[in-house]
This record gives C-alpha cells, structure tokens and sequence, in this order.
C-alpha cells in the first residue's frame, strides 16, 4: 500500500485505503462560472509552473497588458500557515490541510481590494500559479476527494486551464536542485505519480464545462514551453489589444 507521512500526530495516511476527511455532496445545479480573463498553470512539483508565471509577468509588464500574476497558496495569514504545513514546521489533519486550502482561496478571490475578482472587475488578465485542481490533485490523496470536491465546488473556473505535463522522473530530478530545507509534504516520485493520477480524475470532473484545458510538454526547454503558453494568452482580447 503506497503511503505518505500525513503530518497527522504519529500516524500516517494510507492512499487508495481507508481515508482520512469528511464526505460531501459538491451537487449544484448550476454549472460552474467561467471567467473570462482568468488563466491558471497546474502541474507536478518540478513541472515549471512558477518559471511560466514569472516569464509571463514579465512580457506582460514589457507589453503594457495590465495583469495581476499571483499563485496558491497566498502570502496571506492562511495561505502562511499552509506553507508551514508543507514545510513540515508544523503539523495538520490532512482535512484541516483541505478546509484551509479552501479558506486561503475563497480570500484569494474574494478579498475586496486585492482579490483576483477585484483585479478583474479593473480589466486586468489575471494569471495563477496553481488553484482548485491542485487541490483535487494533492488533497484528495489523503481526503475523501468527495469532501475536497465539496470545498471547491463553488469556486468559479478560469478561461484557459494549462497544464505542464510533465514525466514524474523529470519532475523529481528538478526538485533535487532545489534549494535546501528538506523534503516538503507531498514530496516522492510514488506520491507524485498518484498526485498526477489524481490529476486527470479531476479534469474530467469539468469536461462539460466552457473552460478550455491545454496541455502543454512541460519536458521542454522553459522558453519553449513559455511561447506555447503565450499562444494561449493571445487568444484572449484583452492580449490581443
């Protein structure tokens, strides 16, 4: 049984066992919003998210396109407290992990000044280093993904989803640079490979929606994979103008 350390007090957590959260029905009958000018990256630890974001702010700036380029979790109070959890200088209940992971994106859309709902309703493309699918993806291997559904449900969903796909071996080679501080929570190539498992079940949970998924080789050199991505955010008005 593949197993991870859960962060839960002396224990640890079972993937594809018995899991450890609370069940919901996530049922609405509306169908999900789809913002316009709001673009999310997903993918694997290593797959280069935060490289797009930065090179994408940065031609955005060069462009004169007004944009607001953020990521998940926040530099806010809660999303503070989930990058300890994921450091693991602290310890949480992996639905606790879900429940706040929900909490610091309904602040990171909602917030009144600084929200990405806020930053849209100024006309400004809205770019987003991870959101709800990390969650579907990453708290659902410990969690009931029903109850991790159930958190998210609400949210509305971006225009373009992209996501780097990117070979699990590939991805763990990257994070061996990466800088010292240990291995964080959901860190191993078994993890990750149920993690991009997890990924593709929820994708599939929106495939009858207007949101438009792209996948792009995220194996490829970084400028490369950017100037795809940049074909994606062209087709959006308020690039083109």
């Amino acid at each position: 049984m593949l197993r991870f350390d859960s962060f839960v007090q002396g224990g640890e957590v079972e993937l594809g066992g018995e899991k450890s959260g609370r069940s919901g029905s996530g049922r609405s009958d509306l169908p999900p919003e789809v913002l316009g000018n709001f673009v999310v990256i997903e993918g694997l630890d290593g797959s280069g998210t935060t490289t797009q974001l930065h090179l994408a702010e940065e031609r955005l700036k060069d462009r004169g396109i007004p944009h607001f380029c953020t990521g998940e979790p926040t530099r806010g109070p809660v999303g503070l407290i989930i990058r300890q959890i994921l450091k693991r200088q602290i310890q949480a209940r992996p639905d606790t992990v879900a429940l706040l992971f929900a909490a610091d994106r309904s602040e990171h859309l909602y917030a009144e000044n600084d929200g990405i709902l806020a930053h849209l309703g100024r006309d400004r493309l809205v770019v987003c280093d991870r959101y709800l699918f990390s969650s579907l993806a990453y708290q659902s291997l410990a969690c009931d993904p029903q109850f991790v559904f159930s958190l998210n449900c609400r949210f509305p969903l971006p225009r373009h989803l992209v996501f780097l796909d990117t070979p699990v071996d590939l991805s763990q080679q990257r994070l061996a640079t990466r800088a010292a501080g240990g291995p964080e929570l959901y860190d191993g190539r078994e993890i990750q490979q149920a993690i991009l498992a997890a990924y593709e079940r929820s994708f599939m949970r929106f495939a009858n929606t207007e949101m438009q998924l792209h996948r792009l080789d995220g194996s490829q050199d970084p400028e490369l994979v950017f100037e795809k991505f940049w074909s994606i955010l062209t087709t959006l008005p308020i690039v083109k103008a």
